[in-house]
């Protein structure tokens, strides 16, 4: 037998045991991936998170929020809403995830929009081998080193071409060389060699490859969502009929670069097709992916489009799928139900209501048809209860799903004021902080629709006299009938001057066993107790301080004046 034949033969019997390894590790690896799916479905999230990951995921939502309502910074912050969207977040995909960040951060206002979402979510927990076959394609996709696919895949906007004159040189000396390979096997396969070395120098060390090397992992992004979108082709499920179609029309508009997609790769290539090992030293060798660049580059750009409708569409399955999980996961849940609006009354009941991350929460319902005052000492439940009904609020809009027996409101803008602190680097005190968060609420309460305002402790940044004069106006002016205002206060004053626009509310505490033990559960009128001077005792103050602090706080109350201090 010929010594070429040889060598030919031996080289297909090593790319075959490849193949086969490739095969088996792929199999292998779906069948890890549908485990962990199946464990993890209905249960507390595990990814860890890295510096920075948030911020890259917020990304996709920046690029879509435009003039309609959105949740603000201060509110997504004064909630801790990031920590929300971890709990939710179950996704497999870097689609999945910044769509349902997205979805978060943008309530919906439509009924029609909230019955297909809802459709979706409850197609996927009532169909777990449809769902699974979902994420099991959904993972193809992955989640890129990047930190934000869209990031990844919008950059090619930005991509620039390269001069490939000196790798069609390459490429051609080395298609002669392989030509005439057979009659010249020893010279042919040392000129091969040589040729093939030289050029996988130039790949690795060359400007051109270096320029780009990031935006052909942003190709490989794509064509990875691509190859799914032709995949996802046979699922033909009438709940996912929308999708599907925006799937396949993304496509479509790439449908030229099919014939081309295969010299390209990146280093998110790991796209499940066993040929890829055998096409990365292809590339090496001949340049493939550099010689397509400029042809790919012009065919993607100006469709942006076409990508975000992609994204979208892959990543509304995905969310669906983990706010089924979110469900699962929750010991009690409810469906939210919308109420029309009648103009001059606003109302929001919520039965049974905790915080979704308090592991051992306490249960408070709430009946708002006009402003709430909430009224107690520090710990006892005020700002907490505050941020569960914004969160619930946003919840019920969003994912639809509340952490509450039940949730009856119409359609609701959230805004917050909360958990505000000085802006070292804009050199603001917390007071001139405070205003500015205050005044965007107050802007916002000027347009007619249904509105939820949380304020927590209004103007702390200044003294008691101004602070009770300003807030006592502020809350006032709040008091609309499309408003729903919450507010919680030290300031037991604030409950009298505004008793006839808020209702008055309360956390209460006890002190057991030298103990200040609270319950955390709500309840009706202004607080009464005063266990702060009492605690003073407790701890061992003079008896002399206690006494003549409570007698003090007694003689305020009946007269309302301060008496100077013999």
């Amino acid at each position: 037998m010929h010594p070429y034949s040889v060598v030919l033969l031996m080289a297909f019997g090593i790319v075959f045991l490849v193949f086969l390894w490739i095969l088996y590790r792929n199999r292998k690896q779906r069948r890890i991936i549908l485990k962990k799916m199946r464990r993890l479905y209905g249960k507390v999230p595990e990814r860890e998170y890295s510096p920075g990951d948030i911020e890259a995921i917020s990304h996709y939502f920046r690029r879509k929020a435009g003039k309609d309502f959105y949740i603000d910074d201060i509110t997504w912050n004064d909630l801790d809403m990031d920590r929300i969207f971890m709990l939710v977040n179950q996704t497999v995909s870097s689609p999945g995830e910044d769509v349902l960040y997205s979805i978060l951060r943008i309530p919906l206002f439509d009924r029609k929009r909230v019955e297909e979402r809802e459709k979706l979510i409850c197609f996927f927990e009532e169909n777990p081998q449809k769902r699974e076959t979902m994420q099991l394609l959904l993972s193809r996709i992955g989640k890129t080193w990047h930190g934000s696919l869209s990031d990844t895949i919008l950059a090619l906007e930005d991509a620039p071409q390269v001069n490939t004159k000196l790798h069609w040189v390459m490429f051609v000396l080395l298609i002669l060389n392989l030509a005439a390979l057979p009659f010249t096997a020893v010279p042919g396969f040392l000129t091969f060699t040589i040729l093939s070395t030289v050029n996988i120098v130039i790949y690795y060390t060359g400007k051109d490859r270096i320029r780009i090397e990031a935006y052909l992992d942003c190709f490989s992004s794509l064509l990875k969502m691509l190859s799914l979108a032709k995949e996802t082709g046979t699922v033909d499920w009438p709940e996912t009929k929308t999708y599907m179609e925006k799937i396949r029309q993304g496509r479509q508009a790439f449908r030229s670069l099919k014939k081309r997609t295969i010299f390209l790769t990146g280093k998110n290539s790991a796209t499940g097709d066993p040929s890829q090992l055998l096409l990365d030293y292809l590339r090496m060798v001949f340049h493939l992916d550099i010689l397509v660049y400029n042809s790919i580059l012009k065919d993607v750009k100006g469709k942006t489009g076409e990508i975000t409708e992609l994204l979208d569409a892959f990543g509304e399955l995905d969310a669906a799928i983990s706010i089924a999980s979110f469900r699962e996961m929750l010991p009690l849940w409810s469906r939210p139900e919308f109420t029309e609006w009648e103009t001059g009354h606003v109302r929001l009941l919520a039965e049974d209501m905790y915080h979704p991350l308090i592991q051992t929460p306490v249960a408070n319902s709430i009946q708002m048809e006009r402003g709430i005052l909430i009224t107690g000492s520090n710990a006892s439940g005020k700002s907490t209860f505050l941020k569960n009904l914004a969160v619930n609020s946003i919840l019920a809009q969003t994912v639809l799903t509340c952490t509450c027996a039940s949730y009856q409101a119409p359609f609701l803008k959230v805004m917050t004021s909360m958990a505000l602190r000085d802006d070292l680097s804009g050199g603001e005190s917390y007071f001139i902080v405070e205003i500015r968060s205050l005044k965007r609420i107050l802007d916002e309460s000027r347009k007619e629709e249904p509105f939820l305002c949380i304020i927590d402790e209004v103007l702390r940044g200044t003294n008691t006299i101004e602070r009770i004069a300003a807030s006592s106006r502020i809350l006032s002016v709040l008091d609309r009938p499309w408003i729903l205002p919450a507010a919680a206060t030290h300031d037991i004053e604030l409950s009298y001057i505004l008793s006839k626009k808020y209702e008055n509310y309360h956390f209460e505490e006890e002190i057991q066993d030298d103990q200040v033990v609270f319950n955390y559960l709500l309840q009706r009128g202004r607080t009464t107790t005063r266990n702060a001077i009492r605690l003073l005792g407790v701890l061992g103050y003079d008896d002399g301080i206690v006494r003549e602090a409570a007698r003090t706080a007694a003689d305020f109350e009946k007269t309302g004046i301060w008496k100077e201090v013999d």
